[in-house]
């Protein structure tokens, strides 16, 4: 039987030691992504905040274990886990796919009795805005890697070598049907602020998409438009770290 101390380690992925009482950010992978897309989050924020990257199972050094289909249970399967390994206040982020399941993981948190320290989500339509009928994980191989191409999701290393594009289209179908099947579930508000973040010229939300994650929280809410499309936050990294370690500090 794998251990709890095993599990824990499989989720969890700190690459930077955080100073004594510094803020936790758990970080959510986008659609496709995983733990060391936020490796240079992690070192630009250390050692003023504890940085914890989650990686899902199917993919990198979890290639081997099943992938999990929906937002939901990625987030029943992550609570007790994130729970076990964070201590003292606790924030979230999450990128598209990532947003939501960050969402459902500060839910889950404040019914647990925990109100999270912040929420930011970026480049995701609020979850009441959530936009029905995605079939991009229905599509064949091609139609879903020029998705993904057109989105600029994944490195072009990864899409131009058929060897490591074999590796990872499971995992990339797999989250776009995770995300397109998500159904929102009404509910009691978070107490928590939330903090919103996305691209002018993104197809995947729109700024009243984006401004009604407003009516998800009693705690205080905050839209930081930026230039550029769905990965809009790779030109403006600098920015975008500095605003959320200035909002982990006042929080």
């Amino acid at each position: 039987m794998t251990s709890t101390v095993t599990t824990d380690r499989l989720w969890i992925r700190r690459y930077h030691q955080a100073g004594p009482g510094a803020p936790t950010l758990v970080c959510l992978p986008h659609t496709g992504g995983s733990a060391t897309s936020y490796f240079p989050m992690s070192r630009a924020l250390a050692p003023g905040c504890d940085v914890v990257a989650v990686q899902y199972p199917g993919r990198q050094d979890r290639r081997s274990e099943p992938l999990v289909e929906s937002i939901d249970e990625l987030a029943d399967q992550l609570l007790p886990v994130l729970r076990r390994t964070t201590d003292g206040p606790v924030a979230f982020f999450g990128h598209s796919m990532g947003a939501s399941l960050a969402f459902e993981l500060a839910r889950r948190f404040e019914e647990a009795g925990t109100v999270p320290s912040a929420l930011f989500v970026s480049a995701r339509p609020a979850p009441s805005r959530h936009r029905e009928g995605g079939t991009v994980h229905l599509g064949d191989d091609t139609e879903l890697i020029a998705k993904h191409r057109e989105l600029s999701g994944t490195d072009e290393q990864v899409l131009g070598d058929e060897e490591l594009l074999r590796m990872a289209l499971p995992a990339i179908r797999n989250d776009y049907k995770a995300t397109e099947t998500y159904q929102y579930r009404p509910g009691a508000k978070l107490n928590c602020p939330v903090h919103v973040l996305i691209g002018t010229e993104d197809p995947m939300v729109t700024e009243e998409e984006a401004a009604a994650w407003s009516e998800h929280t009693t705690g205080g809410f905050s839209l930081d438009v930026h230039d550029g499309g769905h990965f809009y936050l790779v030109h403006h990294q600098a920015r975008i770290l500095r605003t959320i370690a200035e909002r982990l500090n006042g929080a």
